[in-house]
């Protein structure tokens, strides 16, 4: 009986070993997750577009495409570097390199809105110009902006609030501080998800399949948290309690006639 009870001492340890090792590098996992998801979308589709910028087949990049491609990819890495700086028992170091956040965050906010009506803008203005099926081609990419200005604003903005709520929770509520980042991040994330073209789509047509990618993005961290504290982390009730309606009202105006209109106005043209 002695020796059976601690077999199962045994495999008990060891699976609570395991267990405590996923706890501790399921976060760098899920930066990892998100810098390669970023890397395979954003790479490839960049070098297509460079090539159809050579060929005077679209317009050229405006800098401040240049600028916020490198504070997203400085964001991304900051991720990756902190989580695993937390993993590995480097608290200190942690604590100071997070200071970073609070330049980079506002940063990336400021530079999505000017690139947003920035590349809107090249398109309005080659528009103006153009004619027969060139005009009919740059009208479908006006439209096409107009919709994914609906997810630009959304991403914008609860980027921004979940940002804020991690950094106010960093000292009092750690667990909810680290969850927030990675759930703030999340947020733009599709923008890389839609350039991975081998994946199932919706768009143009609905951006159903960029918010079920946004939540399976999620899942590892979500499901392991709920298996491992069998309930649901506030993080995430707060989470989904801003995507869900946000994500409700960008289905609801896709697309429609009324928002094509509105659209242009609220970036400065039309």
């Amino acid at each position: 009986m002695a020796e059976a009870t601690t077999g199962l001492s045994t495999a008990g340890d060891s699976n609570s070993n395991w267990a405590a090792i996923i706890d501790r590098w399921i976060f760098v996992f899920m930066a990892a997750l998100f810098f390669v998801t970023a890397l395979a979308g954003f790479v490839p589709d960049s070098l297509m577009k460079v090539e159809l910028v050579a060929a005077s087949k679209r317009p050229p990049f405006p800098m401040i495409l240049h600028v916020h491609a490198a504070l997203m990819g400085a964001w991304l890495t900051l991720l990756l570097v902190q989580a695993t700086l937390m993993a590995t028992g480097n608290r200190a170091h942690h604590m100071k390199l997070g200071v970073a956040s609070l330049v980079l965050a506002p940063a990336i906010v400021i530079s999505g809105f000017i690139l947003v009506p920035t590349i809107y803008g090249q398109y309005w203005d080659a528009a103006a110009v153009a004619s027969g099926t060139d005009l009919a081609g740059l009208q479908a990419d006006l439209e096409r902006k107009g919709n994914i200005l609906l997810r630009q604003i959304q991403g914008g903005l609860l980027f921004s609030t979940f940002v804020i709520l991690a950094l106010r929770a960093r000292k009092l509520d750690p667990g909810f501080h680290k969850r927030m980042m990675f759930l703030a991040t999340v947020v733009p994330l599709p923008a890389a998800i839609a350039r991975l073209t081998w994946l199932p789509s919706t768009a143009p047509a609905s951006p159903l399949s960029l918010d079920l990618y946004t939540l399976a993005w999620i899942a590892p961290m979500f499901l392991w948290d709920f298996y491992r504290q069998h309930s649901v982390h506030r993080a995430y009730i707060v989470w989904l309690a801003l995507w869900v309606p946000t994500t409700v009202v960008v289905n609801a105006l896709w697309g429609t006639g009324w928002w094509q209109s509105v659209a242009p106005k609220i970036m400065g043209f039309g």
